[in-house]
Parts: C-alpha cells; sequence; structure tokens
C-alpha cells in the first residue's frame, strides 16, 4: 500500500526588529502578552521592578526595547505566520538572568560577550511539535553572527512532570542535543549550559 508521506515543515527565523512588532504582538496575543502579560520584559528587569509593572506598561517598555535596539530576540514563521518566540540577547541586557543565582556568569567572563537565551514562547496548536530545537538553532545562528563569545541558558531539567508554565525557560535535553555543555549547577533541576564559539568563553 502506498503511502504519501507529508514533507517537512519549512520555517523561516527573522530577527525581531520594529517593522515585525506586530507579528510579534499576534503570537503573544495583544491583550495576554505571551505567559501572564510578561511582554518578555521577565529577563530584563529585577523582581522588585517587574512586579511594580502592570502588563501595559511592560509591553510599552518591550516595544521600546524592540524600537531602540539592539534586538532582543527571534520569530520562527511557518507559512508566513509567527508561531514561535525565542528571546536572544547579550547577557548584560538581562539583568534579571545576569544576577540570578543559578545563571550567574563566572566573574573572569565579560556578560556583553557571551550571549543568553532566557525564553521561549511557542503559538497556541503548534505546541509538542519540537520547535523549541528550531528556536534554539535560530538563536545560536544568531549568536554566532553577532560575535559571540558563548552562548547561555538556564534550563530546567525534566526529571519530573513540569507544572504549567515552567518550560519557557528551556528543556536541558534539547539543549544537550545541541552540543551545550554544562558548566554549573547551583540548583538540581536548573543546569548552566553553555555553547562556545570562542575557546576562551569555556
Amino acid at each position: 500500500m502506498n503511502r504519501t508521506r507529508k514533507a517537512p515543515a519549512k520555517f523561516t527565523a527573522h530577527p525581531l526588529t520594529p517593522s515585525r512588532w506586530a507579528d510579534l504582538e499576534d503570537l503573544f496575543g495583544p491583550d495576554k502578552g505571551a505567559n501572564s502579560g510578561c511582554w518578555c520584559m521577565w529577563p530584563r528587569l529585577t523582581s522588585s521592578d517587574f512586579r511594580s509593572m502592570d502588563k501595559e506598561k511592560r509591553k510599552r517598555s518591550f516595544k521600546s526595547c524592540v524600537t531602540k535596539g539592539p534586538v532582543p530576540g527571534i520569530l520562527l514563521y511557518e507559512n508566513g505566520q509567527a508561531i514561535g518566540w525565542v528571546a536572544v540577547s547579550p547577557r548584560a541586557d538581562v539583568i534579571r538572568f545576569e544576577k540570578a543565582k543559578t545563571s550567574q556568569l563566572e566573574p573572569e567572563k565579560d556578560p556583553a560577550k557571551h550571549y543568553a537565551i532566557t525564553c521561549f514562547f511557542v503559538r497556541t496548536g503548534h505546541r509538542k511539535r519540537g520547535l523549541m530545537t528550531d528556536l534554539a538553532k535560530a538563536a545560536i545562528d544568531y549568536a554566532k553572527k553577532k560575535k559571540a563569545a558563548a552562548l547561555d541558558v538556564c534550563p530546567i531539567e525534566t526529571d519530573k512532570p513540569l507544572m504549567w508554565g515552567e518550560g519557557f525557560v528551556g528543556i536541558a535535553s534539547v539543549f544537550r542535543e545541541l552540543g551545550f555543555e554544562e558548566v554549573a549547577r547551583r540548583s538540581p533541576r536548573r543546569p548552566l549550559m553553555r555553547l562556545s564559539f570562542d575557546r576562551r568563553a569555556r
């Protein structure tokens, strides 16, 4: 019996520039703002500053980040629609990631030269398709183009079922398969992992 094999999905990845803001807004949901109205400001603010903002102020703040630059992340498209997002930028731009105990950079490393992946978001209806891998690959390509010394991520170990929303920081097994190495583990389920582009970054 002949079976027609479904052609593999074709994705394109584009940095989030001001001209693509409407695509991000559609992906996140104009009123939802991704996860609980965070508008991807969670890694960019201290805990107290984040809590002091309502979701509309977070939206305005993130739009300002996009307008002013540098690019805060990558959109993944399928058939012209944005279906996924990965936040990737210099560690110096994401203060919560840079200062958190689990993801702190070693003192001798330069946070401007080390890039970080801080969150993922996938459109409802497109989840469980393995898009985190595609998004992570897009982030790797972007960091290389920006001449980063290394790309860091502090994902979660899936040694037990995840609670709702926990996976937004990334899944450790995905990054192991992409060649990231664990460089520290300051929390049982949150390894700090790194892909080095420069041997001095190891």
